[in-house]
């Protein structure tokens, strides 16, 4: 099972848009030496909807190289083509990762049943654990609780990285799935430790691209039964999770990153640089953490 803080990894670049391999490197090295439990590339935090599948098979690849089996690797394999999403599964596979993360598919407005035979069909491609993404902010789609109680019973679907930021989910999805364990992570920073009181396992976090030693440490706490501790972090960090969002992901994340030296700010068009007051508001959330003088 995956726990803990789980770093859905920006993808650095430099100024021309191209691929940074040296700073990805370094950023991995830092990130399992700072403690995150895993890491997640080509999710959307990396930008996958705008690299290329070369890009995207290369940027896996070498992700698993680096960590070389010290932390988990949960590869991004998400499509709105199932054929394509059952492509990149497949060459994760080849790549040694560890799991994949699948999103719902976007644009398309699948289903319900639309949705069971996409993940169905990615779970059925390869023997790796799969975990669905559900997002409804971005995708459209909600991934009912019915739906991920069906999917559920595949042996390789494993879990559900959960960004609807509804906290009663986790509890509906637990008591629809009964016993079988079904690892939940939030995707939303904002609201961990609720979602870990209502029975999540970890989070696959922006924040921890720039604070993956705070992230360990909140999880660490809440793992270790001391909730005050982890409920001060999360206080702590909360002005950080808000200012990383004030624009789209991951402008903001990636702008963070490069205060902190950990690698340019380009993003690929349509995303655009931060604006100057955004800019202000990620610089203070930043200095507020304890993370920039």
């Amino acid at each position: 099972m995956f726990k803990g803080s789980i770093t859905a990894l920006i993808t650095p670049m430099n100024d021309d848009g191209s691929l940074d391999f040296p700073a990805l490197g370094r950023f991995l090295d830092w990130q399992v030496t700072e403690g995150s439990s895993g890491v997640v590339p080509m999710g959307t935090t990396g930008e996958s909807p705008t690299l290329t599948h070369d890009e995207h098979a290369r940027v896996v690849e070498y992700t698993v190289q680096v960590v070389a089996g010290r932390v988990p690797v949960i590869a991004g394999a998400g499509s709105n083509s199932t054929a394509e999403a059952v492509n990149m599964a497949r060459h994760a596979k080849a790549a040694g990762a560890d799991a994949v993360l699948v999103v719902a598919p976007y644009y398309n407005k699948p289903t319900q049943e639309g949705l069971y035979r996409h993940f169905m069909a990615v779970a059925d491609a390869t023997d790796l654990p799969l975990i669905v993404y559900n997002i409804p902010g971005r995708s459209v789609v909600d991934i009912s609780v019915e739906t991920m109680a069906r999917l559920a019973r595949h042996a390789r679907i494993v879990g559900v990285k959960d960004a609807t930021a509804n906290l009663l989910r986790p509890i509906q999805v637990r008591r629809a799935i009964g016993h079988k364990p079904f690892n939940q992570l939030s995707g939303e920073d904002g609201t961990v430790v609720s979602f870990l009181a209502a029975g999540g396992d970890g989070c696959i976090s922006v924040t921890s691209n720039v604070a993956p030693r705070l992230c360990a440490e909140l999880h660490r706490a809440w793992q270790d039964g001391r909730v005050a501790d982890a409920m001060a972090l999360q206080d702590r960090l909360s002005p950080l999770h808000d200012a990383l969002f004030c624009e789209s992901n991951p402008a903001p994340v990636k702008y963070a990153a490069s205060l902190l030296g950990l690698g340019g700010e380009t993003c690929r068009l349509p995303l655009a640089p931060l604006t100057e007051p955004s800019r202000a508001l990620v610089r203070e959330a930043l200095a507020s953490v304890g993370l920039l003088n």
